[in-house]
């Protein structure tokens, strides 16, 4: 551990020796002047005032340079104007900046967003450590601040958050300091520099990019400036320098003990730290003398109540610096959380307890600041998170500003904090080149996650250390295990790129994007370490199909312990569009030739303003903690199993709801579950209205409905909010047969056994109509199509727009991903040619139909549709499909269904089936079978780019009606999936390559008829991977013989 302390302390003191002009181009000078890290605190006058939040507002020891700045940016590194950091320079011409604030949000710039290469291939050759001066903008700030009087005699610091992608800074004409690490603050101790009770000039010059870029090569927008908040700060030369603080479990987890670790200035008489619990009461006060500046103890607390996500338990540590005199220099608050973090049996454990992770990974970005996220938004993500019970966060790939671990300790996050390390973009497969074996690097990576774990270590919420992402494996990340495992041996460390050929700097396997073939390889050996995937579940677009499968895995195997889906947010940046729509930009939307990698960062559970987008639902259901097995209807008992660790289910109620298709019909409220307790199983009893409601139903079909929601307010979610919920279908539905719908209105027979027929018929060279009651079918004889269907004399079909059948959908982002739109493209619009169109008409009875067969060449195929108009003026379409079964390498199906557009004024769907969100066939177990009601209009949800969107499974029947409830029925002989629309498919399709697109939903512009598409059934979503992983072969529609009947109702 010394050897490499001393390894780090020779790299900063010969950083420290480079010339100026060097430092940006230098990979082994990312510092001088800096400030020592430590861990994160404020401080205050007095304990009583001590608040242990990273909020320095509070403080009067704090004044914010926030706001307004002078700003000037220069195309290239030395470009700057002479004297720019000097107190006479003349800066009137300048513009202005906000600090915090993002250059390319601001109007200096455009932003880019690559996912892998570095923002600056195009044009410049990778090749670390250089850099280039064309286009590395260079951003000059300017601001004159009145230090207090009052801070005279005390140490004044200056905080920079987080400055993309170094900073240089000067005060009053003299260089103070330089740093590197855009994602952890740079402080500067300038006493020297400053004149309190005046005037002083800041002056800071931001690069674009340096040497230290080389090591920033994250999935994200790329972006310049200062992201964080920054402040003055004065502290009394007689203070506390460092407050370290180790909680741990000990007796078999039942009692706790918290090792504290004080460094201090010279001149501190003692130091006085307190205990106290949530309610204030006082545990434990001690007085330590320091020696040689440093004083250490530890607390021992009997059966502590304990930390963890579920149950986050606080307790306040109040350090308070005396001097000789026994005067209080300065006090500062610590947040504690009693809890054990250990990989044991092969299983990360928490407390004992071999937890699952509910993850996802997070970047900060907002769609107006970017990079810099408020309180209220950080308070708001963790809302949501909490709403789909999510209950990790992986700091994807940098450290967060302190108060987001503040906010994770406080509502209960676990958190894998990870360092800012990335080289994706340089051989970071190949040991023999990429960074992570390159010696001038080395001091870098060392220097990035010490930082990060000396500034988080009070953190309870973090359990676990992760060094970096996508950055190839070598010495240099083995020193960070190194050291980290040296330092804080109280956390596992993890690396991502350490977990596939058995490296040992990992304790964890966390790859990324296992298939379920490779989870299931890698659990059937029994292993050592438990998995844990740091991102799965690309959810990119209209994603997370087969989400049901991976969380089947985890629950079965106990060494599969869950994993960070990627990722949270779609991070499109809100813009206007030249008609003055909003849209959400990716990359690509800005700048001539921009380097970019297109939507690839909208890959969000929610959108870009956090409202969940359709697969938020699936996350929400699988990652619930509470599941019902085993119910018994008569007997009118059910096994409820609390999955929680820590929690019983005290905050819980259960409603039980019977619905007789879609109607209310019993309810019943269940108090009993507040006493499971965590990972047990309760048989529950709810008596008999379950069964005496089943009966008054008759054939129908019955779902109960399983709500658990919280009947006492939390922290973030308010009484009432289901937090689980389960559907089970105790009747099942009768689907009608094609029988029986003929039946239902058949052709009236004269007294001599003679039928009067209901259906008649008018035959003309070009078209032949069917009428039936209020119904009337005109079919064109030359395409066998369905032209027009008129009802009461009116049409239900917009003009120009036949019944066809359908085999496609607008390719959704996994599609493209696994270029299924090519692969698949024989069945876009496939030719069709009509071989015969019959119209069977008999006198003697009632068979009455119209059979139209095409030759599909193009897929080697033939396709039947039949017609059958009852007497009823109900129409019944069967499309079947005959494919040759010698054909070879014959594409699979996207869709098996059939498409029909319909006037703007049927505007309204009425349905029963799967909602009310959009789902599929791999993703539809979040929602339910009832009754759903919407317009047209709502069905398409906006993804941030076009594609197939407002599909619903499992349906019974889909009605499109107007105001007075007139238009159309569709039911099928089985369960249908369909939609509405106000687009077709080609306004949401951008062809073979999207990528020669910048489409967004925002630019679509609706069409004034609502497009039905029916479908017997289509692909799943997939959910593994974006580039190049399918659907499972459950979800899949192979190249065979499909059949498909639906009939069309008046209404």
């Amino acid at each position: 551990m010394k050897r490499l302390l001393l390894l780090a302390l020779f790299a900063a003191t010969a950083a420290s020796a480079k010339a100026p002009a060097e430092r940006w181009l230098d990979p082994e000078c990312f510092e001088v002047g800096r400030a020592p890290m430590r861990t994160s605190f404020i401080a205050f006058p007095t304990a009583a005032e001590a608040i242990p939040e990273n909020d320095y507002t509070r403080s009067p020891f704090y004044r914010t340079l926030n706001g307004e700045w002078s700003f000037l940016r220069v195309d290239r590194p030395g470009a700057e104007p002479e004297g720019f950091f000097r107190s006479g320079h003349d800066d009137s011409s300048w513009g202005t900046m906000p600090v915090p604030g993002i250059w390319e949000l601001n109007g200096c710039g455009d932003p880019v967003y690559t996912n892998k290469p570095y923002p600056w291939h195009k044009f410049f050759e990778v090749k670390p450590p250089l850099i280039p001066h064309e286009q590395n903008y260079t951003g000059l700030y300017r601001r004159t601040v009145t230090v207090p009087a009052d801070w005279k005699g005390r140490d004044i610091f200056i905080h920079i958050g987080s400055a993309t992608s170094n900073v240089t800074l000067w005060v009053n004409g003299r260089e103070a300091g330089y740093s590197e690490d855009s994602k952890l603050e740079a402080e500067f101790d300038i006493t020297r520099y400053l004149t309190p009770g005046s005037d002083n000039l800041i002056v800071m010059r931001v690069n674009r990019w340096c040497d230290g870029s080389f090591l920033e090569d994250q999935d994200f927008w790329r972006l310049s400036g200062i992201g964080r908040d920054c402040y003055l700060y004065a502290r009394d030369k007689r203070r506390l320098a460092d407050v370290r603080l180790t909680p741990d479990l000990v007796d078999d987890y039942r009692n706790g003990t918290l090792r504290a670790e004080i460094a201090t200035t010279p001149g501190i008489g003692s130091v006085r730290l307190t205990l106290r619990d949530a309610a204030g009461r006082t545990l434990d006060a001690r007085t330590l003398r320091p020696r040689r500046n440093a004083a250490e103890t530890t607390f021992e607390v009997a059966a502590p109540k304990q930390w963890s996500a579920e149950a986050p338990n606080l307790y306040t540590l109040t350090a308070e610096a005396l001097a000789a005199d026994g005067s209080v220099t300065e006090a500062a608050a610590f947040r504690v959380g009693f809890r054990k973090v250990e990989i044991r049996g092969g299983q990360l454990l928490v407390n004992g307890k071999p937890i699952l992770i509910k993850g996802v990974n997070r970047h900060e970005m907002e769609p107006n600041t970017g990079y810099y996220v408020t309180r209220e938004e950080m308070v708001r993500d963790i809302r949501e998170m909490k709403r789909l019970n999510m209950n990790a966060v992986r700091t994807c790939h940098y450290p967060d500003t302190p108060l987001w671990y503040d906010l994770c300790d406080e509502y209960g996050l676990y958190v894998v904090d990870e360092a800012n390390v990335e080289s994706h973009g340089y051989h970071y497969r190949d040991k023999s080149k990429n960074l992570a074996g390159n010696p001038a690097f080395a001091a870098a990576h060392l220097d990035r996650n010490r930082r990060m774990v000396l500034r988080d270590y009070n953190h309870p919420s973090i359990i676990v250390w992760s060094t970096g992402n996508e950055a190839g494996n070598g010495p240099n990340f083995e020193r960070c295990y190194d050291w980290i495992k040296s330092f804080d041996p109280s956390r596992p460390v993890q690396y991502e790129q350490a977990s596939y050929h058995g490296d040992y700097n990992t304790d964890i396997v966390c790859p990324m994007y296992w298939s379920y073939d490779q989870c299931e390889k890698y659990l059937a050996d029994d292993p050592a370490k438990p998995l844990i995937q740091c991102e799965y579940a690309h959810a990119m677009g209209n994603s997370l199909g087969g989400f049901k499968e991976y969380w089947d895995m985890i629950r079965k195997y106990p060494k599969y312990q869950g994993g960070f889906i990627w990722d949270f947010v779609d991070q499109g940046l809100r813009v206007k569009n030249k008609k003055g729509k909003t849209i959400y930009a990716f990359g690509g939307d800005f700048g001539r030739y921009p380097a970019s990698d297109h939507n690839f960062n909208c890959n969000g559970i929610i959108n870009p303003d956090r409202q969940p987008n359709p697969h938020a639902n699936e996350v929400r259901y699988y990652y619930q903690d509470i599941w019902v097995k085993n119910l018994d209807v008569k007997a009118g008992t059910m096994d409820v199993f609390n999955e929680r660790f820590f929690r019983s289910l005290e905050d819980v109620n259960a409603w039980l709801t019977v619905e007789c298709e879609g109607k209310e019909v019993a309810r019943v409220l269940l108090k009993e579950v507040t006493n499971i307790a965590p990972q047990q199983t309760v048989t529950l009893r709810f008596g008999n209205y379950v069964a005496e409601a089943l009966t008054r139903c008759g054939d129908k079909e019955v779902v109960l409905n399983i709500d658990f929601f919280l009947h006492k307010d939390g922290p973030l979610l308010k009484k009432g909010y289901a937090i689980a919920r389960q559907q089970f279908v105790l009747n099942p539905y009768t689907f009608p047969t094609v029988d029986a719908v003929t039946a239902a209105t058949p052709d009236e027979k004269d007294n001599k056994g003679a039928y009067v027929q209901k259906v008649s018929k008018d035959e003309m060279v070009a078209c032949v109509t069917l009428s039936a009651g209020n119904t009337s079918v005109t079919f064109n004889r030359w395409t066998g199509w369905i032209d027009y269907l008129d009802v009461d004399g009116k049409p239900m079909l917009e003009e120009g727009y036949a019944i066809r059948p359908e085999f496609w959908r607008a390719p959704t982002d996994n599609d493209y991903g696994a270029k299924i739109q090519n692969k698949l493209r024989a069945w876009k619009n496939p030719e069709m040619k009509l071989k015969s169109f019959d119209v069977v008409w008999s006198e003697k009875d009632s068979e009455k139909h119209v059979t139209a067969v095409y030759e599909m060449p193009s897929v080697k195929a033939e396709l039947t549709m039949t017609y059958v108009l009852t007497a009823g003026g109900e129409l019944i379409v069967t499309e079947k499909m005959t494919v040759d079964k010698n054909a070879e390498k014959m594409p699979e199906l996207l869709r098996y269904g059939m498409q029909l557009v319909m006037p703007q004024e049927y505007n309204t769907v009425a349905y029963y089936g799967k909602g009310p969100g959009e789902n599929y066939c791999d993703r539809n177990n979040g929602d339910r079978l009832g009754v759903y009601t919407g317009s047209v209009a709502n069905q398409y949800w906006g993804y941030v780019r076009p594609q197939e969107s407002g599909n619903k499974t499992e349906v019974r029947y889909w009605r499109v009606q107007d105001e007075n409830g007139k238009g159309l029925e569709f039911y099928g002989t089985a369960p249908m999936e369909c939609s509405t629309l106000n687009y077709l498919i080609e306004d949401l399709d951008d062809g073979p390559d999207k990528g020669r697109h910048q489409s967004h939903s925002g630019d679509l512009e609706p069409r004034d008829f609502s497009v039905v598409t029916l479908s017997a059934r289509q692909l799943g979503m997939g959910c593994v991977n974006s580039w190049g992983a399918w659907p499972c072969n459950a979800y899949r529609m192979p190249y065979q013989d499909y059949d498909f009947t639906y009939v069309i109702r008046p209404l």
